[in-house]
């Protein structure tokens, strides 16, 4: 059976690159693309709206609060609606919307539970991963290994879950450390996890969280927290 698939996009002020993002999954593969306007100040919803997507608001600022947002759109769908799979996707441009197809296919082939699209295992653009950034993977990855017995190589944000695997989750987290926090809950669940190679390039706009200190600096802090938390 083919499954149904939702894509869900958290997005801030991201109108130059949302249309990309958008026009670039395979509308063959995807039921839905649901964008999460984050409290965006820029024509955002407006873009993401007009390339087909469906577009739904998040007045309190953070990711974590947009992608629960686009959970819980999903968990109000009809029985015959609901998703089978959701992919994660940011708005940026960054990475490159038709792998989605190389991200699912661990799911449909070898019933694997969740997919991390990993920027260090594929091929990134020069200065497209900040060095604050590659940094920080590598701590938190390593952590995770020691503390949790589950080896992955990145934290990015592009990944596909299995819906019901993603409610067992019971994700609370609403700012920074969202990411880590649904692999570290997966690797306690023993959920089936792996990775997939992923393509990154540099993004349309300035980074909100990698592109300041401070930024980087609340971001690096939150992940450790989260990390040490669900010890």
């Amino acid at each position: 059976m083919t499954p149904k698939i939702l894509v869900i996009i958290p997005a801030f002020n991201e109108e130059e690159s949302i249309g990309k993002v958008i026009n670039d999954i395979p509308k063959e593969l995807v039921s839905e693309v649901v964008v999460v306007n984050n409290n965006s100040t820029d024509g955002t919803s407006a873009n993401a709206a007009s390339a087909g997507a469906t577009v739904i608001d998040e007045v309190r600022m953070g990711y974590g609060y947009a992608c629960l947002k686009g959970i819980s759109y999903a968990k109000n769908r009809s029985e015959n609606e609901r998703p089978d799979i959701i992919v994660f996707l940011d708005g940026d441009y960054s990475d490159y919307p038709e792998e989605i197809r190389e991200l699912i296919r661990p799911m449909v082939e070898d019933n694997i539970d969740i997919v991390i699209g990993s920027r260090t295992l594929g091929n990134t653009e020069k200065d497209a991963l900040l060095p604050q950034q590659v940094f920080g993977n590598a701590i938190a990855t390593k952590l995770i290994k020691w503390l949790y017995g589950v080896e992955f190589t990145d934290l990015g944000p592009f990944r596909a879950i299995k819906f019901d695997k993603l409610l067992q989750l019971n994700m609370t987290d609403t700012t920074y450390g969202w990411t880590v926090e649904m692999q570290v809950k997966a690797a306690k669940e023993k959920f089936k996890c792996t990775e997939v190679p992923v393509s990154y390039r540099k993004r349309i706009g300035v980074s909100k969280i990698a592109g300041t200190i401070s930024g980087s600096i609340k971001a690096g802090y939150k992940i450790l927290w989260t990390i040490f938390k669900l010890i």
